[in-house]
């Protein structure tokens, strides 16, 4: 069994099969979202202190942010390339 990963910035990956959606941080829906998973404490941030530009939904509930925008982390995804340092997504066997 492979489990699939993708690169969502700074050395960060996350498991392929546990996303449920990729969404932008500007709408007040989203925002409400966030603020509800920091209460919760299920927000992973991995921006490493940059702007948020994508927010990652696990089917666990937790509420990822990420410093890479949802095109390129949906570019990942589908397996197109792109040509950020950290763009290799990594495949673990189990």
């Amino acid at each position: 069994m492979s489990v699939k990963f993708v690169s969502v910035g700074f050395g960060n990956y996350v498991a392929v099969s546990r996303i449920i959606s990729i969404s932008s941080p500007e709408s007040a829906p989203v925002k409400r979202l966030i603020q509800d998973s920091r209460d919760a404490g299920t927000v992973i941030d991995v921006s490493c202190g940059k702007k948020t530009k994508s927010v990652i939904v696990t089917d666990s509930r937790h509420v990822i942010l990420s410093a890479i925008s949802t095109e390129v982390i949906a570019a990942r995804l589908n397996g197109e390339e792109d040509h950020q340092s950290d763009s290799d997504a990594l495949s673990v066997e189990q």
